[in-house]
Order: structure tokens, then sequence, then C-alpha cells
């Protein structure tokens, strides 16, 4: 498992890999993605687990990923060559992706809890207001 992977999964999923690949600069489709994750997901999960990931690095520096590849704009933009880096260096840019996807969407969580709890608040006030509204109009018959 991975130190930083708040989700406890030590993986990178096709959501996680979307917004990484947003972060470097280099959004792909739906489809791209999962051609990404399939090129390299040995074990058929759907996900990047950090030997997967070592792997897209491997192929590029093997030259078996295509030019125009997202796997290859990947290894690429990620700056670590695992050749000189070593594997260590691969290992804690996962590390710490993992770790800023999900503090990215922890951090979108957030939001979200706070826009329903504004959301809550507002229907809260349309009931008092209606109920004062009831009560109002029992009075003034």
């Amino acid at each position: 498992r991975f130190k930083y992977d708040s989700g406890k999964d030590g993986y990178i999923d096709l959501m996680e890999l979307k917004l990484m690949m947003e972060k470097l600069g280099a959004p792909q489709t739906h489809l791209g993605l999962k051609n990404m994750i399939k090129e390299v997901d040995e074990d058929f999960d759907g996900k990047l687990s950090f030997r997967e990931f070592l792997l897209i690095f491997h192929k590029a520096a093997a030259g078996e990923l295509e030019e125009d590849s997202g796997l290859m704009t990947l290894a690429k933009l990620s700056e670590i060559d695992v050749s000189t880096e070593g594997v260590k260096g691969a290992k804690n840019f996962f590390e710490a992706k993992v770790q800023a996807l999900s503090s990215a969407s922890k951090f979108e969580a957030e939001i979200k809890a706070e826009q329903d709890e504004r959301k809550r608040e507002e229907e809260e006030k349309k009931h008092r207001r209606a109920a004062f509204r009831e009560l109002k109009s029992a009075f003034s018959q």
C-alpha cells in the first residue's frame, strides 16, 4: 500500500487518471483514458497499480508506445526518467500523485458538502416562511 493513499487502495483509477492528465495539461477523452489503462493493466482490474504505472515508463523507454498516445504523453509530462531516477523516483511521483488526487477529490467533496448544506438551509427557510404564511392566514380570517 502507498503511504499517501487516503482512498486506501493504492491505485490510480479512471477518474484519478482523468484528473492527473488534466493537471498535467493533457486532458484525454473517456475512451482515451480507458485505452491508457488497458495498455498496461496486467490484471484487468481497470486501474493502475504502481507496478503497472512503472510499465508505462519501461514501454516508453523501449519505444513500445505510440508517439501521440496518452501513455507517451503521461511518460513525457510526469518528468520522471525511470532510467536515471530509478524506481524510487517513480514511486515518489506515483505516491505524490495519488495523494494530490485524493486531496483534490477530498477538496471537491468538501465543496459539495458545503453546497448541500446551503441548499438544506434554503429549504428550511422556505418551509419556515410557508409555515409562517399559513399561520398568518389562519389568524387573518
